[in-house]
């Protein structure tokens, strides 16, 4: 088995780690990672739309979650206001799958559309104003058993625009939970308590496409490799966020994807 395709999971499998949770957009930086290894001699053709890595990884990511709020999620089934909440938060994703899924050629064109490198740098930036726009206005005064209806719908708006490439779904979910009112620990939990279905449905997806046949030919081994990278980067990439998140740093994240997203955007104009 080819060195390059470990050495591509190992790299693909800490950006999904640490992108996933930190709100700089896993998304957008594994379509610009495809992008650059397609482009040099460690990846072949088609590599960022390899389904079948795409579902390790994000199984990786998703049990980062699980350990980290192990302790929470135990307790989650006596919250019942919390679980309507989350399901709530929900919808608008399960809506835009629906509609997906009914039209092959809108997925078609969204699948295309969502996996430019162009556009990931749009969203990144995107990513940047959202992330100032969450700690500018920021309220502060709801417990995560006192969020309501409207916020968690309106932080489930905000987890239905990050499937565009870029925009971040930790830091638009968690920006919109301290815009709508929640306290920082409240905004920031909230965020991964719907992350779990949100991964876990892209997942299935994903893992949809494999059983069809249109899922790449990753190997057992690259599979586990990105999957144990993803998990194990993910519990400190989560870990970090949450105490960052208390110290009001979101702005840090905000420069950082206002630099990348520039960038991103020159690279793209400049090869056209």
């Amino acid at each position: 088995m080819p060195v390059s395709e470990y050495i591509d999971a190992i790299i693909l499998g800490a950006l999904q780690g640490v992108a996933e949770f930190l709100p700089i957009s896993s998304s957008g930086h594994l379509v610009i990672a495809g992008e650059l290894l397609r482009e040099s001699s460690t990846a072949a053709p088609g590599a960022n739309e390899n389904f079948q890595m795409t579902v390790a990884l994000h199984v990786g990511t998703l049990f980062s979650i699980l350990v980290v709020y192990r302790d929470d999620l135990k307790l989650l089934l006596s919250r019942q206001h919390v679980c309507r909440a989350i399901v709530l938060a929900t919808l608008p994703l399960v809506a835009i799958g629906l509609c997906l899924s009914m039209s092959e050629q809108i997925k078609l064109l969204l699948d295309a559309l969502f996996s430019n490198v162009l556009l990931a740098g749009c969203g990144l930036l995107a990513t940047s104003a959202i992330l100032v726009a969450g700690q500018q206005l920021e309220k502060s005064k709801q417990a995560l058993d006192e969020i309501t209806t409207r916020q968690a719908i309106l932080v489930g708006l905000f987890q239905a625009m990050a499937l565009v490439p870029g925009i971040s779904r930790s830091g638009s979910t968690i920006a919109g939970g301290l815009i709508g009112g929640l306290r920082r620990e409240a905004a920031t939990t909230f965020s991964f308590f719907i992350a779990i279905p949100a991964i876990a449905g892209g997942g299935a997806l994903a893992a949809k496409e494999v059983w069809e046949g249109n899922g790449g030919g990753s190997s057992v081994g690259a599979l586990l490799i990105g999957a144990a990278v993803a998990f194990v980067v993910g519990l400190f990439a989560l870990r970090w966020l949450i105490r960052l998140v208390s110290q009001q740093r979101l702005h840090w994240f905000a420069w950082y994807c206002a630099v990348v997203g520039t960038t991103t955007i020159i690279w793209q104009l400049s090869a056209r």
